[in-house]
Formats: structure tokens, C-alpha cells, sequence
């Protein structure tokens, strides 16, 4: 098993820039080089750079706090067992691994999520860890197993106790993945953001990343819930991800943050609920969804 030594990580979006979005991404690009700024551009531009949203782009937390949140991430979606890592739920065509429940696809096939455990595999190797067989090709290779049956029949396999002992092995890891993600989603959030709501959202974010329980909190929910910007995920026009979370709180201290945060988002997915098409029922998952957000603020 290879971890990063003791002491504090800092997590930037720049440390993995080859997975993540960039802080800011840049719509139009310019060569300005040759081009001389008129002087009323450069005293507006001083003018409205005070006005302009601060975006944070760096979460610093020791190594024992990232194997915190990686092992409470696994308890979340993996009842904290190990055979939970490799799972492939009855009705879908890919396999979920990992703390995250990262979408592996079988080769030709690909469906409306994102596949990310690739990404996560890369993320790992570039760390230094080292990869078990069924990996080591290199690439985003597909999954070997082409349905769930033939995930189930391939359990007790020798490449699947390898792919477990991995994916146990590279917990701290997985939770880095998670918070470099979580980062990368912040510039996106704010973009969707009404501009009056920006410095607030920025603000609620920033309280919560400045404490490992708060991080916690936020790393998990966007992992679970999502980060609120797609308009496909609405129900009579309200969201339910951690953008509408961000936006529904108003606090200002660290002290009280998770707590704000916990509220708001059983609030919010309460409010899912009752949104929700009749024909989904989605009350029967309520409970779950509130017990879990408990967890952010120990209740």
C-alpha cells in the first residue's frame, strides 16, 4: 500500500489538471501580446476586480483526516464492507467500485453517467501505488466483465480478491479523488449561480472546506447527490445537488456550518420528494437518504 506521508495535504484541482476541470475555465482565449490595453479598459478592470467572486481552489487536511472521510465515504456507499467495493447493481450496465461507486463500463458500451473509475485508476498509479494485474494495461481500458452476470459468476476469482485488496488498500487515495472532484465542481457551481447568489455560495463553501467534518459533509453529498448545475436534474424546476444545498444557507461562522449544512440538505431532499413525479415514489428512500445526512453533523 502506498499513502502520502504523514502530515498535511494540500488538494488542488492543478494537482490532477489532466482529470479535473481548471478553476476557471476560459470560454474565449485571446493573444493579447501585441495589443496595448486603452486606458479606460485598465481603470474599469481595477474598478471591478473587488466585485469579481474568489473562487478557493485548495483544501488542506492531514493525511488521518482524508482516511477519515475515504472510511466514513465507504461505510456511506458500501455498508463499510469489503465485497461492497465491487458491486454491479441489478438493472444497470456497468460496474460500481470503490468508496465512490465509480462507473466502470463494459467495452461498446455507455450510458447517460459519467464514467469515472478510469480516472480514479489513473489518479491512484500516478500516486505511486501499485496497480494489480487486471489493471496494469494501462488507458482507460474497459471492464472485463461484459454483464452482471458474468461480474457475479467472476467473485471468487483470483482478479477480483486483487481488485478488492487494491481498492482496500487505497482508501486515502480514493478520498483525495473525491476532494480533487469536489474542488473542480466549485467553478461550475458558481457559474450556475444567480450573480447576486455567487459570494454567497463561495462563502457556504469555504465555510465547511475549512474544517475536515465540513469537508466530509460536502465531499460526500456531491458524490452522492451531485453538484446541482445540470438542468435535467430538476423537479418542477428546483434541484436538489449541493449547488441548491450552498444557496439555501445563510450563516457565517465555521462553528455552526456542518450543522446549517446538515438542515439544509434534509430540507432539500425533502423538498425532492415532494416534487418528484408520483409515479417514482421516491419516499421509500427518504429515510436513507436523511440518515445519511445525519452522519455529516453526528446525528
Amino acid at each position: 500500500m502506498v499513502i502520502p506521508a504523514p502530515g498535511l495535504i494540500k488538494l488542488t484541482a492543478a494537482e490532477s489538471r489532466t482529470l479535473m476541470d481548471k478553476c476557471r475555465p476560459s470560454r474565449k482565449q485571446h493573444d493579447w501580446s501585441s495589443r496595448r490595453p486603452y486606458p479606460l479598459v485598465l481603470l474599469l478592470i481595477t474598478w471591478m476586480i473587488p466585485l469579481w467572486p474568489q473562487i478557493s481552489c485548495g483544501i488542506t487536511l492531514s493525511h488521518s483526516d482524508v482516511q477519515r472521510i475515504g472510511k466514513k465515504i465507504w461505510q456511506n456507499e458500501c455498508n463499510g464492507t469489503i465485497s461492497g467495493l465491487t458491486s454491479w447493481n441489478q438493472g444497470e450496465d456497468f460496474a460500481s467500485l470503490g468508496i465512490g461507486h465509480f462507473i466502470w463500463y463494459p467495452k461498446g458500451r455507455r450510458g447517460p453517467f459519467e464514467e469515472s473509475f478510469p480516472k480514479v485508476v489513473s489518479f491512484i498509479s500516478k500516486r505511486g501505488a501499485k496497480l494489480p494485474t487486471l489493471l496494469l494495461r494501462g488507458g482507460e481500458q474497459p471492464c472485463p466483465w461484459n454483464s452482471r452476470a458474468e461480474f457475479l459468476r467472476a467473485q471468487h476469482t483470483i482478479e477480483m480478491n486483487q481488485l478488492r485488496q487494491f481498492l482496500v488498500d487505497t482508501i486515502a487515495l480514493q478520498a483525495e479523488f473525491l476532494i480533487g472532484r469536489l474542488e473542480s465542481a466549485l467553478p461550475k457551481m458558481l457559474d450556475e449561480a444567480a450573480p447576486g447568489d455567487r459570494a454567497n455560495v463561495q462563502q457556504q463553501f469555504d465555510r465547511l472546506a475549512r474544517t475536515a467534518q465540513g469537508c466530509y459533509a460536502i465531499v460526500d453529498y456531491v458524490n452522492f447527490k451531485g453538484e446541482g448545475v445540470l438542468h435535467t436534474e430538476r423537479y418542477q424546476g428546483q434541484g436538489w445537488g449541493l449547488l441548491q444545498v450552498l444557496e439555501s444557507m445563510h450563516g457565517t461562522g465555521d462553528a455552526d456550518a456542518v450543522d446549517e449544512f446538515a438542515r439544509a440538505a434534509r430540507a432539500t431532499l425533502t423538498r425532492r420528494v415532494h416534487n418528484a413525479p408520483v409515479g417514482r415514489h421516491e419516499s421509500r428512500w427518504l429515510t436513507g437518504w436523511i440518515r445519511r445526512v445525519n452522519s455529516y453533523n453526528g446525528g
